[in-house]
């Protein structure tokens, strides 16, 4: 497939997709939405962060930069491979179909992994597992230990671990390996599990002519297997906490500016190892996906750092990043990126520098274009050819849900921009998006449905409530992927022959 074609896609993380198990799923109903998406005459389907939740069930605040969502094991998929039975799912509770509820889904569903793991390793199938260890060496046996132990520990951060074992000291971490084999040996089956399903799944969209697209945070969670097996990458103190955190200063949004809390990088740390670090994380997900949108790209510009002990943004700095040396040295290894750099919100001349130097494509989204400024670079007559254009994103409210919550003066924007005001605002805003110059654009799957604020998928900010939107097998009828097929024929976006086999 040309990277430089225009196309079109449609983003849906798989934890949305329907099914009778709670969650989204890696088994029937990922494949028939690969269908769905070929019949629609799309080629990318992009993802959320494909790795176990952390923090307020984000994605984005995972417990390892590495590892797969559990989760999203297929249990069907495992039944038919003989290693849940019947009598396994009698105890499954009923979980609401239209959204995620993970406080009951979580213990269900690790009960039904458990058992198939126990059924996996009676059937004597360590070959394949072994390989994979090998395969995974860099990541994979801390992520495992560092489960089992969270598990023990009553899911407590790492930092209130016993010293000895916060501190990484040999004995202390040979001793906890063999008094918690058991647990880590499922926590390996799980990864295995996942990057099976998963690479497979990835094969039959190829197939198809669907190119996925990840997304890679720049920052990791502090409460991870990342910051634990390497604190000398991070701004921690002796006790493993951190110094500084990552965030964005005040602006016209936040008087008081974000707080992320992840740790920042010691680059120089990272430099002295050749980076290997940002080498095995991006060799990682590019198994995984085709290409990756890289999160707040002018990170690796510089980025916001605010001492821990601040409760808010406002008082911290910018810090320079060696992005331009990162990058190159990536490039040399692994070859050219296929990177989508999230270059949203106030991007200053330094990270416009960067991306373009390193020939990243970056992002505009429909929703931030209509604040009366002709020189807005989110109107589509700014754009450029090398951009991924969004109708919004996961973290915007849908697109039906935005208009509704517009200004009559800001509708009037969006409405004269348009050309009409008796709309169907999403389908509109859809067909500004297809029949922009971007080379390619990207849909929620929420607003093509023309659903409300009820299927936002994340409110930044909000500790609760977020990451459950759950679709419908409804959703996704011929009717609805037909006329999908027919704007993005109109527009020059639908699949070469070539890419589909036609």
């Amino acid at each position: 497939m040309n990277p430089m074609r225009r196309c079109a896609g449609i983003l849906l993380h798989p934890t949305s997709l329907p099914g009778p198990y709670g969650i989204g799923e890696l088994g029937r109903e990922a494949y028939h939405f690969v269908d769905w998406l070929m019949r629609a005459r799309q080629s990318v389907w992009q993802v959320l962060p494909l790795a176990p939740t952390g923090f307020a069930d984000s994605p984005y605040a995972s417990f390892s930069a590495f590892a797969g969502n559990p989760l999203l094991i297929s249990v069907g998929q495992l039944h038919e491979e003989g290693l849940l039975t019947a009598d396994d799912f009698a105890g499954y509770p009923y979980l609401p179909d239209d959204r995620v509820d993970y406080g009951a889904l979580i213990p269900a569903k690790m009960a039904l992994l458990r058992r198939a793991c126990e059924r996996w390793r009676g059937h004597g199938r360590h070959e394949a597992l072994e390989a994979f260890r090998r395969e995974h060496a860099y990541w994979l046996e801390d992520f495992a230990l560092f489960m089992a132990l969270k598990d023990a520990c009553g899911g407590r951060a790492w930092t209130d671990w016993d010293p000895d074992i916060r501190a990484r000291r040999p004995n202390a971490l040979q001793r906890a390996r063999k008094e918690l084999a058991e647990d880590v040996r499922f926590h390996l089956f799980l990864q295995y599990c996942f990057a099976s399903q998963w690479l497979e799944l990835k094969r039959y969209a190829n197939e198809q002519g669907i190119r996925i697209m990840g997304d890679m945070p720049i920052f990791v969670a502090h409460d991870s297997a990342d910051v634990w097996a390497h604190p000398e990458m991070f701004e921690l103190d002796a006790d493993g906490k951190p110094l500084f955190v990552a965030g964005v200063p005040p602006d016209y949004f936040s008087p008081t500016g974000q707080r992320w809390g992840n740790p920042v990088y010691r680059w120089h740390v990272m430099k002295s190892e050749g980076y290997r670090w940002w080498g095995e994380r991006f060799r990682c997900v590019l198994r995984m996906v085709d290409m990756v949108r890289v999160d707040h790209f002018r990170g690796f510009a510089a980025y916001w750092q605010v001492p821990a002990s601040e409760s808010t943004a406002v008082k911290g700095k910018w810090v320079r990043a060696p992005g331009r040396e990162l990058f190159q040295t990536l490039q040399r290894t692994l070859g050219d990126l296929p990177v989508v750099a999230e270059d949203l919100g106030t991007i200053t001349p330094d990270v416009e520098r960067l991306r373009r130097g390193l020939g990243f494509p970056g992002m505009r989204v429909l929703q931030f274009a209509f604040d009366g400024n002709p020189d807005n670079p989110y109107l589509p007559y700014n754009y450029e050819h090398d951009t991924v254009v969004y109708t919004g994103t996961h973290d915007n409210d849908t697109l039906v849900g935005w208009f509704a919550s517009l200004s009559d003066e800001e509708k009037g924007r969006v409405t004269s921009y348009i050309g009409r005001a008796d709309i169907s605002v999403h389908w509109e805003m859809i067909r500004l998006a297809l029949a922009s110059v971007a080379r390619m654009a990207i849909i929620p799957l929420q607003d093509w449905l023309g659903l409300g604020s009820e299927a936002r998928m994340n409110q930044p900010g909000r500790e609760s409530g977020n990451w459950q939107w759950r679709c419908r097998w409804e959703h996704l009828s011929d009717g609805l992927a037909d006329a999908i097929a027919h704007m993005s024929t109109v527009y020059g976006r639908q699949p070469s022959s070539k890419e589909t086999g036609e």
